[in-house]
């Protein structure tokens, strides 16, 4: 299998530290709040995302087993053998873009400077 470098991913609820994970891999990961397949599903498919689960409904949808759509069923609790699978499964490349893309919204991180941030970052206004 290829290296994946520009995967997007929607992460479901059920294994919610990966979103994190990936992120500070440099990957852009949805995390999906709600309970309904269909949702999950619709969202994956309008915006081209790996959907990453431990649900095993979702991974026996039509869009799944067609192929239209890609999921990795997540087969442990822990969140570094989660990471471990789905980095072999998908062949991920580790050191992709690290540190780029906020671990909260996952926006991607811009560069700013100490004066630019000085009124809205606690520790920039000691700064000097």
């Amino acid at each position: 299998m290829r290296q994946v470098e520009a995967a997007r991913f929607i992460v479901d609820h059920n294994v919610g530290k990966l979103a994190k994970w990936l992120r500070m891999m440099g990957y852009d990961s949805l995390f999906f709040k709600g309970a309904d397949d269909s949702g999950i599903t619709a969202i994956a498919l309008s915006e081209e995302r790996i959907i990453l689960t431990r649900d095993t409904g979702i991974v026996k949808r039509r869009l799944i087993k067609s192929g239209r759509l890609t999921a990795v069923l997540v087969t442990s609790n822990n969140p570094l053998i989660q990471m471990r699978q789905v980095i072999d499964k998908l062949n991920l490349k580790i050191n992709f873009n690290p540190f780029s893309i906020c671990l909260e919204c996952n926006r991607v991180l811009k560069e700013k400077s100490r004066e630019q941030v000085k009124e809205i970052v606690p520790i920039a206004r000691n700064w000097k």
